[in-house]
């Protein structure tokens, strides 16, 4: 095996504004307690992550039970390969995962019969050999199921009531014979799924120092679902429909200016909205504040009106010329 190592362009260390720190404990850690968001940020500068740039994000669970609540913090296999990548002794397998199959496994559950994954990547030594790091992860343990009953579900009273409105909560049952099956993209592609799990164990195993105490989002799946309580998942279906019927969930989640609440943007709007921002600004700085702190929701438009986005973007470095001139 080459011992030579691909240049990696270094992340830059990331520079917080207290107005930036305030803003990110508003939106993007919004769960957090003070102790858990001074980790975040410790854990994030430690890392060179942005969090404006989704590279890490804080997941609080059972946030109304103190013995029960913790926060994890998640990012993307993108940002572990990066992370390892900048050490400049990390080098990716050049053959694919193994991933293990066995017949008897196959259920609604597993529909591939997946037992495992099995993910290699590769350390230099300082003898200059590269040596691997392997990582395992087994189906059962990772995999989010969700229950569905061949006769559908009902809504059943959990003796709780909602503290907004006194209107009693409700869960729902799954009717006739329950089967679990997998959730999402587990569901449409598990075995890309289980192999950034075996991936992330590898380059954590590899690279503890970098990577330990963060977990890439494909890992925390199945966290996610068991620690939802029955209730939990009910206030979470009661918010989705509630974001879907105010036009939340196909919106671009946008703040105009500092200390402004975040403006829920219905994607039809968002462009029209835009440019009368970057009229309406006075000074080129606003913009480029402005452009820096909604660059993930930007990028999000950019994603779903591609043209209108790039309109978008060159409206805004216009604008801040005129304005600097």
């Amino acid at each position: 095996m080459s011992n030579a190592v691909t240049n990696v362009t270094p992340i830059r260390e990331i520079d917080l504004t207290p107005t930036q720190v305030a803003l990110i404990k508003r939106t993007l850690a919004a769960d957090t307690n003070d102790d858990e968001f001074n980790l975040f940020i410790e854990v994030a500068r430690r890392m060179k992550a942005d969090p404006f740039r989704r590279h890490l994000y804080a997941l609080v669970y059972n946030k109304d039970d103190p013995k029960k609540r913790r926060m994890s913090i998640v990012t993307g296999i993108d940002f572990y390969r990066t992370v390892a990548a900048r050490n400049r002794d990390y080098r990716p397998d050049d053959q694919e995962a193994t991933i293990t199959y066995d017949e008897n496994a196959k259920c609604d559950e597993n529909p591939l019969g997946i037992v495992k994954a099995v993910v290699r990547a590769y350390k230099l030594a300082p003898s200059g050999d590269w040596w691997p790091v392997v990582g395992e992860a087994y189906w059962q343990e990772y995999v989010p199921t969700d229950e569905e009953g061949d006769e559908g579900f009902e809504w059943v009273e959990t003796g709780e009531v909602w503290k907004d409105t006194g209107r009693p909560k409700k869960k729902k049952v799954p009717l006739g014979t329950v089967r679990r099956k997998p959730k999402g993209k587990w569901a449409s592609m598990p075995r890309v799924m289980i192999t950034k799990c075996a991936e992330a164990v590898a380059l954590r195993r590899g690279w503890p120092e970098d990577l330990s105490g963060v977990y890439v989002q494909e890992e925390m799946d199945k966290a996610v679902a068991e620690d939802l309580s029955a209730t939990e998942l009910a206030e979470q279906a009661d918010a989705e429909k509630r974001l879907k019927l105010s036009g939340a969930k196909d919106a671009i989640m946008i703040l105009w200016h500092p200390g402004d609440a975040l403006d829920a943007v219905p994607i039809g709007q968002f462009a029209d909205k835009a440019m009368a921002f970057l009229k309406a600004a006075t000074n080129a700085s606003d913009v480029k504040a402005w452009q820096e702190t909604n660059r993930a929701p930007l990028r999000e438009f950019w994603a779903k009106q591609k043209s209108d986005g790039l309109e978008l973007a060159k409206a805004a470095e216009a604008r801040i010329k005129e304005l600097a001139a």
